[in-house]
């Protein structure tokens, strides 16, 4: 800008001269990458070496593979591996849910118990828990529900016939989830902004009416991520109930080898089905996820909380 007299004697500004350019149109083009091309085109030359060493590989016997891939006693084992995994996870998601609850209270009792839990089984190896959940008949031969400290037994089980593999593995694998599912469902929690809890109880509602439709709800978009991926690992932990001669998948394959000796076709068989298991599990993650994603998306925090609370604003219960 250029300063100047006007015609009147006044001081203005006038525009500088300057020349119209004339339209250059934008010709962008991507400069080459041939380091990138190189490496794409290595890494596909070595997936496809290694798929063609595999299938050509006389040693893998993959008619073993193909015979035993729907086996009985493979499919057998594999239910077993699926009960397991559900069961576990949603007890170690009760488990988890409490737990938070807890250390999130005012009680610094409750606050210590739930503390004492998370740090004893995230601090001990799962695979200690259930070699002892296995043996627990060595330190409680028997097994009562009764009036504590020398009180009257309502029942009693002999712990060696109550504890079978199978209880002994959904004792380790549940309690030591619902461990994990505690840090998760907490820090799920602590994610709610504090004020939609303010205003839930505002209106009324007492803790465990906010924690159901204010502050979980909105939580499970921060919990469900993790709580897949626990679930997806569950799916291969379970191979560890094998030390303690289970019923599932790994143990069983075990048991065939120790029988026909075809050690790694067994095992490679047991593969597939862990892949096809997590494989449809992390399919079902995606789509809870995006379920959860769009209704987070799809409306905003003051209209989920008028939605969570029109209950109440209704003089609903």
């Amino acid at each position: 800008m250029v300063t100047g007299l006007n015609e009147g004697g006044g001081r203005g500004t006038s525009a500088a001269p300057s020349e119209k350019s004339p339209h250059l149109p934008i010709d962008a083009t991507r400069s080459p990458h041939p380091a990138r091309w190189a490496a794409a085109g290595l890494a596909l030359l070595g997936l496809v070496w290694l798929a063609y060493t595999i299938i050509v590989n006389e040693n893998l016997h993959w008619d073993v593979i193909a015979g035993h891939l729907l086996d009985g006693r493979i499919l057998s084992g594999l239910w077993i591996t699926i009960a397991l995994t559900v069961l576990s996870m949603i007890i170690g998601l009760a488990l988890g849910i409490t737990a938070a609850v807890m250390q999130l209270s005012d009680s610094p009792v409750l606050r210590g118990t739930a503390g004492l839990y998370t740090w004893f089984f995230r601090g001990t190896p799962l695979l200690v828990q259930l070699i002892f959940w296995f043996n627990i008949g060595l330190v409680f031969p028997e097994i009562s529900i009764g009036i504590p400290f020398d009180g009257p037994k309502l029942f009693e089980w002999q712990a060696n016939e109550l504890i079978t593999p199978f209880t002994a593995a959904l004792l380790g694998l549940s309690i030591n989830e619902g461990a994990y599912m505690a840090e998760i469902v907490r820090a799920g929690i602590r994610s709610v902004d504090p004020g939609q809890r303010e205003a839930a109880e505002s209106l009324g509602m007492s803790n465990g009416q906010v924690l159901r439709r204010v502050v979980l709800p909105q939580a499970m978009r921060v919990i469900i991520p993790p709580t897949g991926n626990q679930f997806i690992s569950m799916l291969k932990t379970t191979s560890m109930v094998s030390v303690i001669a289970g019923a599932e998948l790994l143990t069983v394959a075990q048991r065939i080898y120790l029988g026909n000796f075809e050690v790694i076709a067994l095992l490679v068989v047991a593969s597939i089905w862990y892949i096809v298991l997590t494989t449809i599990a992390s399919i079902g993650q995606h789509f809870i996820e995006k379920r959860f994603n769009r209704g987070h998306d799809g409306l905003s925090a003051g209209s989920r909380m008028r939605r969570n609370l029109l209950p109440f604003t209704r003089g609903g219960s």
